[in-house]
């Protein structure tokens, strides 16, 4: 499509070319020659970040990325080792250059290539867009062949932003960022993790068990959940703590709000622990060790595109039937 704009004075002539959907580009003319021509770009996506299963090459779905985004002429952005490892045609980059330039970040797996592409653009301005690849997910979204309507409806600013909530944990000299849970775990060989919980600097509770779980509302679907507790909206602001398998008389969930300063002291007679962040080992505690837990509101921003609520996607992966019938 394409129209031409006079001046009034004769000397002078501009024509604006829309070319496509997403790009404006004008030519200026005038006595003195022609002038710069300037390309804009209409639509959200200008650049695409990709990160994909460690295992699942997910080749078909990373050329029809590729092959969207170069009709729109935005680029594609690999991490390195996932370029290398399957060989597609994005740019392969570092994680940080990643998540500074990319103005949407696409996982190609599950929740935990999901929880990967989150904890990357964590801080950053690019929202993730999560596409099942394989088993059924909290986190994504969308399905394969849904996938080039959703990057029209991206481009075309037709979605909405989720905010996720992180937890990041302090012990020593670590400082570690995590957007499902952070797990104070029993070592194997070790006694049992014996681990008093503080709230507001004051003794709430000491929980003896295999693990505790201190889980964001995105992490409440997990480990925590295995472990007996409950379900939290990712609309929820706090952090949930959960003993895995505990051996004392409490054994209860207890959920704190965003604003209340969360301790965990390993207890004197409590086992070595093995710290781990959304399931990666990042340290160990000792007895006597405190590990100072912090909630991240909006760490992460996840797309939605309207096609499911975060009940409807519960109740499939947890192949929820509904609760009793009335007459």
């Amino acid at each position: 499509m394409s129209g031409t704009c006079a001046s009034k004075e004769q000397s002078a002539r501009s024509r604006i070319e829309l070319e496509g959907r997403d790009r404006l580009c004008v030519t200026g003319k005038s006595n003195s020659g022609p002038t710069d021509i300037e390309v804009l770009r209409m639509g959200f996506i200008g650049t695409v970040g990709l990160v994909l299963h460690p295992e699942r090459t997910s080749a078909p779905t990373v050329d029809a990325v590729v092959s969207w985004s170069r009709a729109r002429d935005a680029k594609v952005l690999g991490l390195a080792p996932e370029v290398a490892r399957i060989g597609c045609e994005a740019i392969p980059v570092e994680a940080d250059e990643m998540a500074a330039s990319a103005d949407l970040l696409i996982s190609l797996g599950g929740d935990g290539t999901m929880l990967r592409a989150m904890r990357l653009a964590a801080g950053g301005h690019a929202p993730v867009l999560g596409v099942n690849v394989g088993r059924l997910g909290f986190l994504a979204d969308v399905d394969i062949p849904e996938l080039p309507a959703a990057l029209d409806a991206i481009d075309g600013r037709r979605f909405t932003v989720e905010p996720r909530s992180g937890v990041r944990a302090r012990f020593g000299a670590a400082r570690e960022l995590a957007l499902n849970d952070i797990v104070l775990l029993r070592s194997p060989g070790h006694r049992s993790a014996a681990v008093a919980v503080r709230v507001q600097e004051q003794p709430f509770v000491a929980y003896t068990a295999d693990a505790v779980v201190v889980a964001t509302p995105t992490g409440s679907t997990a480990y925590s959940f295995s472990a007996g507790g409950p379900i939290v909206s990712p609309n929820a602001e706090g952090l949930l703590i959960t003993p895995v398998a505990p051996h004392a008389t409490f054994n209860r969930s207890v959920f704190l709000s965003s604003g209340e300063r969360l301790t965990l002291e390993v207890l004197p007679h409590s086992g070595d622990l093995a710290v781990e962040a959304d399931g990666i080992l990042v340290g160990h505690v000792s007895p006597g060790d405190v590990v100072d837990v912090t909630m991240l509101p909006a760490a992460s921003r996840v797309v939605r595109l309207g096609h499911t609520t975060f009940y409807q996607r519960a109740q499939r992966k947890l192949r929820l039937t509904g609760s009793a019938e009335h007459d």
